[in-house]
């Protein structure tokens, strides 16, 4: 892995996956702080205070060991709106692994920058770092997400049953995963 100091870029038809800056906190708060992005996520949102701290922590943070995380904003192309968050979490330095995640802004939904992005940054992941495996996990009732990773074609390698608790209620959790090998075929054969 390497120290991603410089901003990263991908770009998309429709988006540009890049560091967060310090102007984006406000669009950032503003989708973070909706309680449905939490319905999934086992947590309730975070107060200002602890979301800005978590925030400026992650400008400039390294992506080096096991637990570092790269997060990247998606920005619409046309104008600029920031739609929401793909990340990528050193999961595995030694077993080249990283699990993917993404928070979209519920007022962008069903256009697919989800999947779009989502694509851009495991290219990326690939590509860039020299992942071999990257995954996901999902609450098993995120229908949303769900459909994110199956139209990306990774592939569902468990089923969890109640593995996670919040406020009193279990939940069961998907894994889906994708090996570098498998993502770049799929890339070759749209390419054609």
């Amino acid at each position: 892995m390497t120290n991603t100091n410089a901003e990263p870029f991908a770009f998309t038809e429709r988006l540009i996956l890049r560091r967060f800056v310090p102007e984006d906190f406000e669009a950032y708060r503003a989708y973070r702080s909706l309680p449905e992005i939490y319905r999934f996520l086992y947590r309730d949102p975070p107060t200002l205070a602890v979301m800005k701290e978590r925030f400026d922590a992650r400008l400039n943070s390294s992506f080096c060991e096991d637990g570092d995380a790269l997060l990247c904003a998606a920005i619409r192309r046309e104008d600029g709106a920031l739609l929401g968050d793909v990340s990528l979490k050193l999961a595995s330095k030694a077993a080249l692994q990283a699990e993917v995640g993404y928070t979209f802004n519920p007022a962008y939904a069903g256009k697919g920058y989800a999947t779009e992005a989502t694509g851009a940054i495991i290219t990326l992941g690939f590509e860039k770092f020299g992942f071999h495996r990257i995954f996901a996990r999902l609450d098993a009732k995120n229908a949303g997400s769900v459909g994110v990773v199956e139209r990306l074609g990774l592939r569902r390698e468990a089923h969890l049953i109640q593995n996670d608790r919040f406020n009193g209620i279990w939940g069961d959790e998907y894994v889906y995963a994708v090996l570098r090998q498998e993502w770049s075929e799929r890339e070759l054969a749209r390419s054609r």
